[in-house]
């Protein structure tokens, strides 16, 4: 299992836009991670007043930094440090909401990965919540593509 202080040497997200706790398994072919969306996250508070959901963007979001630092904690690059820059977004069904105090199992795949482009997919699952038959609830189900791209290429002037 990879921590989020792990995490942040692979991701240059930071709080309160860093989006994955911890990775329970990777491989360059697959990712297993988690976020707790405790009731402090910011976004909680103006997304609804008085019924608070997590918004899918920031799921989705989730998703894709789990993806990327599962992948970048299993096939470092070589070289200059690369960054997963979001490039497009295939399909993203929103299933269930994300309330307060839930915790999402996101299991990311990954369809192809070259030296310029990272694309993978996946589902968050709520984690203890279950439907009437006692499947797991999915929150998210989403495909998408990251460009790699040096970290110098991105740095502020």
């Amino acid at each position: 299992m990879y921590d989020q202080e792990t995490i942040k040497t692979v991701l240059p997200h930071r709080d309160p836009f860093l989006f994955c706790d911890r990775i329970l398994e990777c491989s360059p072919e697959r990712t297993v991670a988690e976020v707790d969306y405790g009731p402090d996250r910011y976004f909680f508070k103006g997304h609804f007043p008085g019924h608070p959901v997590c918004p899918g963007v920031i799921l989705v979001e989730s998703m894709a930094q789990c993806g990327g630092a599962g992948y970048r904690l299993s096939a470092p690059a070589e070289g200059e440090k690369k960054l997963f820059l979001f490039a497009k977004l295939m399909e993203v069904r929103f299933v269930n909401q994300v309330l307060p105090g839930d915790t999402v199992r996101y299991e990311i795949e990954t369809v192809k990965a070259t030296g310029r482009r990272l694309e993978q997919k996946g589902r968050g699952i709520l984690v203890g919540k279950t439907d009437k038959n006692g499947r797991p609830l999915t929150a998210v189900e989403a495909q998408w593509f990251c460009l790699v791209v040096p970290e110098s290429a991105v740095t502020a002037q």
